[in-house]
């Protein structure tokens, strides 16, 4: 695993003292389940878990604005969560890992001629840098077909010399497009979006970079594409991003005692763009997870099965946190893990109530997860239903930090509330809001702020981890219980917005 750069386990007197401690097992598992996912429902509220927002919020206010991995604000939220759970008598531990750092220093596109006109665009993780003030050169676009601009023969019908490569989204991963526009002679690349929102996506590791990239909005993509029809473009292309190499680490807490053998696992990313605080992104999810883990060990219950909580770092760069983990897990380790739910923005302010397609049974996007997960989406969506709370299926896209854990056959499952996706009229219908717009018109912004909370949709997902907790600390036998596919009308990125890993997209 990586580094353990400081490891703080509970003290034998936490541990005696923790309320968690010395209880027989249990000999009605759905019973105890039963008892204690009621108890934990009802004392984890969104009204508690605020206050871990704020404190983070005013973490960022004193770090430059964000929480990004890698940083003081990031440093200094790990932190907080560390002493909250250690506090509370969870074994708790900092895991270690060094990432190449990320930071847009510059990102414009302009048009030059024949009409003048400033162009939105969002430079790519890991992007290789223009120099300062950038390049002038000619647009060209690349031919579209099913996978646009992968291929060299795509380049084939052009002179791509010197010139920056416009390139629809779909086909292969965003690294892979710029890298063929490079070898065509491209000096820039801009891929626009196939479906409405912004894109904000990854090359995936520093290495991967060929040639400056950004991304654009299908509806600014395709504006070019018609400019380009009506005779010659120029554009003023300057994307710079500062690369470091830094330490950063992920907090993970799990209880005293229960059975490894059965170990049940949540999680939920940390860390925020440098773009801004990243409340909802994702400190709703860490916070709810936060309070959960709390009310846990308040409990008089002892969990029959170790329960672990993980806050993971560098999400936003690529997954890393939660990838390190995984790779770093013995075969026996794996099997241990019964169970992994993910918690990724759970209060957007436009949102909607997404679960994840265990199953695939939406048939859209991915395929379904590993065995279980199947039964992870049925439990999750009982809850629901039981609550009189609508929602929809969202796809395995593999853009938060499930997408480790699947990789290795772990079954999966967890909720979001939506990210950049924009809202159908049927959503805003099911769920209330705008359509037309997006989940959160914050995402990855500086104005996802305390104000950028729906505390509503906070409090239902933070039932859902208190209920899962609940059930799974206990009973885990609901895992291997047939499922009747119920198929709804969930997207590959209703519920996504990650970059990603959730916050960058690699693949298309």
């Amino acid at each position: 695993m990586a580094v353990v750069a400081a490891t703080a386990l509970a003290t034998p007197l936490l541990l005696a003292a923790s309320p968690n401690h010395g209880r027989p097992a249990s000999h009605d598992p759905a019973g105890e389940a039963a008892k204690l996912s009621r108890e934990l429902v009802k004392k984890a509220s969104a009204r508690d878990a605020h206050r871990h927002l704020r404190q983070f919020q005013a973490t960022a206010d004193s770090a430059e604005g964000h929480r990004a991995a890698g940083s003081l604000g990031h440093d200094a939220s790990a932190a907080y969560v560390y002493r909250q759970l250690q506090r509370a008598g969870y074994r708790v531990s900092y895991e270690s890992f060094r990432f190449t750092y990320t930071e847009t220093l510059a990102e414009k596109l302009s048009v030059v001629a024949p009409a003048p006109r400033d162009v939105t665009i969002k430079a790519m993780t890991y992007t290789p840098s223009t120099g300062v003030g950038g390049v002038t050169a000619g647009l060209v676009a690349v031919p579209l077909d099913a996978t646009t601009g992968c291929e060299a023969s795509d380049y084939a019908a052009a002179d791509f010399a010197g010139a920056i490569a416009l390139i629809q989204r779909g086909g292969c991963s965003f690294a892979e497009k710029q890298a063929a526009a490079a070898e065509a002679g491209a000096v820039g690349a801009v891929i626009y979006n196939n479906t409405e929102g912004v894109l904000s996506g990854t090359l995936g590791e520093a290495a991967a970079g060929r040639i400056p990239t950004g991304g654009l909005t299908q509806a600014e993509g395709e504006r070019l594409a018609a400019d380009l029809k009506g005779g010659e473009v120029t554009v003023s292309f300057e994307i710079r991003e500062l690369q470091e190499d830094r330490p950063t680490r992920n907090v993970i807490a799990e209880t005293p005692g229960g059975s490894a053998a059965r170990t049940v696992m949540l999680g939920a990313h940390l860390d925020s763009v440098t773009e801004g605080p990243g409340i909802n992104d994702n400190g709703s999810g860490s916070a709810g997870l936060l309070q959960v883990a709390l009310e846990l060990a308040k409990s008089t219950s002892k969990p029959a099965n170790k329960v672990r909580f993980a806050w993971w770092s560098a999400e936003e760069n690529g997954l890393i946190g939660s990838e390190k983990y995984v790779a770093a897990l013995s075969e026996k380790q794996r099997e241990q893990i019964k169970l992994y739910l993910n918690f990724d923005m759970i209060a957007s302010p436009n949102g909607g109530q997404f679960v994840y397609d265990g199953d695939d049974s939406d048939q859209v996007g991915s395929g379904p997860g590993p065995e279980g997960s199947a039964q992870l989406e049925r439990d999750i969506a009982a809850f629901l239903d039981g609550k009189g709370k609508p929602h929809e299926g969202t796809d395995f896209t593999g853009r938060s930090d499930y997408g480790p854990f699947i990789e290795v056959g772990i079954p999966s499952g967890g909720t979001d509330t939506g990210a950049e996706g924009i809202k159908t009229a049927a959503q805003a219908e099911k769920f209330g809001g705008e359509a037309g717009i997006a989940f959160d018109p914050c995402y990855h912004a500086a104005c996802d702020d305390l104000d950028n909370i729906d505390m509503a949709l906070f409090d239902t997902n933070i039932d859902v981890i208190a209920n899962a907790v609940g059930t799974y600390a206990h009973d885990l036998s609901s895992l291997t219980r047939p499922v009747t596919p119920a198929p709804s009308t969930g997207t590959p990125g209703s519920g996504g917005g990650l970059r990603e890993g959730h916050g960058h997209e690699v693949t298309e």
